[in-house]
């Protein structure tokens, strides 16, 4: 779960010339944008903090709205249009807040009584009247536009404002985020390269570039009794295949104790890390003892990806924020007889979306890298799934790449490695040449459930394109 929670503004609105003329009207008005402030605030459980600017009704009074909502650093802004308001009430808003906006248009129910109202509960009902002014004023303006229409108890409508929601979830998590690059690239891939003033070009956030040397320093102070407590977590939460040799996974044990103490040191949101190491020095030893501690990392919220890749970390934290999971994920295989991808990872992943308990598997030797230890291998859970990369085109623009599957049963590999069979619906092949020509990486996040619309909304809000594969 993310450690910050997102801050939304609201700001309410409608046209004051209305108020001496209608008298009902405003006191009708104003009991809609209460309901609207409560149904905010209590999304998630109290997942965002609300600021309510209030209830406003000409150019002046927005233009004040707007300062308060710019000095209170909003990750989205939701303009609520009650009734038929001017562009000049929510353009300094849309200007001046550095939040991307929101309009939402919720009428009083689903309908009005036409055989009784009269003109001053029409106007009540009147909040789509000024939406094309809006989307047009904000396309001349330059900014981007977005809004959900319904009526006030419309749970549809809801569910959309709450998908919003979630991805300022994801904004709030990148703009503050905290992100380790620790070790160097994997020689020779090319696409895990990834430019620092990019990642806060684009999120904003912090990228806190470590050593393997940090994290050296914290593993030799880990004491017996903090191993001894370690693998007594991991016993709890995987099975142990009679491949662990109990040195190793008292070394994981070890490492995952020290990475806990470099997450905390450095208030780390994500990691990346590699290292090649040689003939077994103590740098190639801490690379090779990341899994479990890794693991368990990705499994509290914080992801942790190997090779160096840090836009896969990110990939893993936007997921995980959305309540998906995020597995570091790569292909395998395909499997043109029944259909199937094959994808997964040796390393990290993500504990809380396997579909049984995750097993611990010793291996003698790591394919492509050096040195030797334990390793996590489980399936991730059956049902609907989506992958989520980060994409970069040749001028640095980066893009969400984004694909939705199903996970499915049938052969998996037992070699220490996540292994999921996922289901696109089409052919394999196919697949395959339209995913890699995506402009996504050798890697990305693997998380439970369809999350294409709220990837969507996350994409509209970090102001990135998004590249969908469809079934």
């Amino acid at each position: 779960m993310s450690k910050r929670r997102p801050k939304i503004g609201l700001v309410a609105g409608g046209l004051g010339a209305y108020w001496p003329q209608f008298p009902d009207l405003l006191p009708t008005l104003r009991r809609s944008s209460e309901y609207v402030s409560q149904r905010i605030a209590a999304h998630g459980n109290g997942a965002a903090e609300i600021v309510d600017v209030g209830f406003i009704s000409d150019a002046q009074e927005g233009a004040a709205a707007a300062e308060k909502l710019r000095a209170a650093d909003c990750d989205l802004i939701v303009g609520f249009l009650t009734t038929y308001m001017t562009a000049t009430m929510l353009m300094p808003i849309a200007q001046r807040s550095g939040a991307p906006v929101l309009l939402i248009n919720l009428q009083p129910t689903e309908s009005m009584d036409h055989a009784t109202v009269d003109t001053g509960q029409w106007l009540a009902y009147c909040g789509a009247c000024p939406l094309p002014e809006m989307a047009n004023t904000f396309r001349r303006a330059g900014v981007e536009f977005r809004s959900v229409s319904g009526y006030l108890r419309d749970e549809r409508a809801w569910a959309k404002i709450g998908g919003w929601i979630s991805a300022a979830s994801v904004r709030t998590a990148l703009r503050h985020g905290r992100h380790g690059l620790m070790g160097h690239l994997y020689p020779g891939m090319y696409d895990v390269s990834t430019d620092l003033t990019m990642v806060s070009a684009h999120f904003g956030g912090h990228v806190e570039v470590l050593e393997f040397d940090d994290l050296r320093v914290r593993v030799e102070q880990v004491g017996d009794a903090e191993v001894a407590a370690k693998v007594e977590e991991a016993e709890s939460i995987f099975e142990l295949d009679a491949s662990v040799n109990r040195e190793d996974l008292d070394w994981g044990a070890k490492v995952a104790v020290g990475l806990d103490r470099l997450v905390a040191d450095f208030d780390l949101d994500s990691l990346a890390y590699y290292h090649r190491g040689l003939d077994g020095e103590t740098h190639e030893r801490l690379g090779a003892g990341m899994i479990l501690g890794a693991s368990l990392l990705t499994a509290r919220g914080i992801p942790a990806a190997g090779e160096y890749e840090l836009r896969t970390s990110l990939a893993m934290l936007i997921m995980d924020v959305l309540g998906a999971g995020g597995s570091f994920t790569e292909l395998q295989a395909l499997d043109f007889e029944r259909g199937h991808v094959e994808m997964g990872h040796d390393g990290p992943a993500h504990l809380a979306i396997s579909a049984k308990k995750p097993l611990l598997r010793g291996l003698g030797v790591y394919h492509g890298k050096r040195g030797w230890g334990v390793s996590v291998e489980f399936d991730v859970a059956h049902g609907p799934v989506t992958l989520c990369g980060l994409g970069q085109d040749r001028d640095g623009r980066y893009s969400l790449i984004v694909s939705e599957g199903e996970v499915v049963d049938g052969p998996l590999m037992r070699i220490g490695n996540t292994t999921s069979r996922v289901d696109f619906g089409r052919d394999p092949g196919e697949w395959t040449d339209e995913w890699s020509a995506s402009g996504v990486a050798h890697h990305w996040a693997l998380g439970v459930g369809h999350r294409a619309v709220e990837l969507r909304a996350v994409a509209s809000l970090l102001g990135v394109p998004l590249v969908e594969v469809g079934r």
